[in-house]
């Protein structure tokens, strides 16, 4: 396994952190703000959990995620949900549950959350890190990774290239999953799920959602996945003996989480507000904001080693991600979170000044 990306980040979050005014972390994107009143009192009242929980999800979750995806991905009957303990666990873990391996070939993006690649190592697959289709020549690929908006340029894919990679996928006999937990976070366009472009035909086609950053759900480990029924049922099936199961009151708490509109638009115009305080203070300082239409991230660069950059940012007591740690292209970005309190950007606002 390669190093985990936060632990390279410690020499200058100790830098950072001497800063007089205190550190700053901007890095990982945590959720800092405070879980919805309506989702804690179901956790609460789910609390006296005392049997085990369903893999497959309550019927009341079940039904809160079919109509939750049918509501915001634009799909329509024929699509199967599965709740994951948390997004990153069924990122890392999909290609060993599919039964992938050392003939299969597993395609991320260039620029990629690099979970990703530690699913691929974890199944003992080869891994193709490219955005063109063609790039795969006569390699057989078994499985497809999409991530719109992505983690971490914020670039959104538009519908035709989503039904370019499906149509490609399918004629190969490969599996597309699209990872898709910044849907709700589109600033400068209105992202769009793969299960929209599906025409009703999800076979071979998985979204994967996350309400870690639309209900600052981290600590609960809150996801889910929908899509091809086939596969929904093949990874239940796995998941069951391997004891998989998101926890009953978590299930209770998605219920709630799902069903409230109103935290989701109020914490989607607390970011919109502290994206239109931190963006501008990255272009006064030099900095050029690359894709970042979408996502709970700037993708900024100054034309750099991204590490020389970090260490700018540490010297003014702030700490962010550095690109290379998305994949080789990336060394010259950094990524910035937006998830940090109002008071926090307006300091970092000015320092960068």
């Amino acid at each position: 396994m390669p190093e985990f990306p936060w632990d390279v980040l410690i020499p200058y979050q100790e830098k950072a952190r001497a800063h007089p005014g205190g550190l700053i972390d901007l890095s990982i994107g945590t959720p800092v703000d405070p879980v919805p009143d309506v989702v804690r009192q179901a956790l609460a009242d789910a609390s006296d959990a005392h049997g085990y929980p369903v893999t497959t999800g309550s019927p009341t979750l079940r039904a809160a995620l079919t109509d939750w995806v049918g509501r915001r991905c634009g799909a329509v009957d024929g699509f199967d949900v599965l709740p994951t303990i948390g997004s990153k666990e069924l990122v890392a873990w999909l290609p060993t549950l599919l039964g992938l391996g050392a003939s299969d070939t597993v395609m991320i993006p260039e620029l990629a959350y690099p979970t990703y690649e530690i699913g691929v190592k974890l199944a003992g697959a080869r891994l193709l890190r490219s955005d063109s289709l063609t790039s795969a020549g006569p390699e057989r690929v078994s499985l497809v990774w999409l991530n719109s908006p992505s983690n971490p340029t914020g670039r959104v894919l538009p519908e035709a290239h989503l039904r370019k990679v499906v149509t490609w996928a399918r004629e190969r006999g490969a599996v597309v999953v699209s990872d898709e937990c910044y849907l709700e976070l589109g600033w400068e366009t209105t992202p769009r799920s793969i299960l929209s472009v599906c025409d009703g035909d999800y076979t071979g086609v998985l979204a994967v959602h996350s309400l870690s950053k639309r209900s600052n759900l981290a600590g609960y480990r809150a996801g889910f996945v929908a899509g091809d029924p086939a596969i929904v049922r093949e990874l239940l099936a796995v998941r069951k003996h391997a004891g998989m199961i998101v926890p009953g009151p978590v299930q209770a708490a998605m219920v709630a989480a799902l069903g409230d509109e109103a935290h989701v638009t109020a914490q989607r115009d607390l970011y919109a507000a502290r994206r239109a305080v931190l963006k501008p203070a990255l272009e006064r300082a030099g900095f050029r904001i690359d894709h970042s239409e979408a996502g709970l991230y700037l993708w900024a660069t100054r034309d750099e080693d991204c590490w020389s950059t970090l260490d700018w940012f540490a010297g003014h007591g702030i700490l962010v991600a550095a690109g290379s740690t998305y994949g080789p292209t990336g060394d010259r970005h950094v990524r910035v979170a937006l998830t940090g309190t109002d008071a926090q950007f307006a300091a970092v606002a000015t320092r960068l000044s």
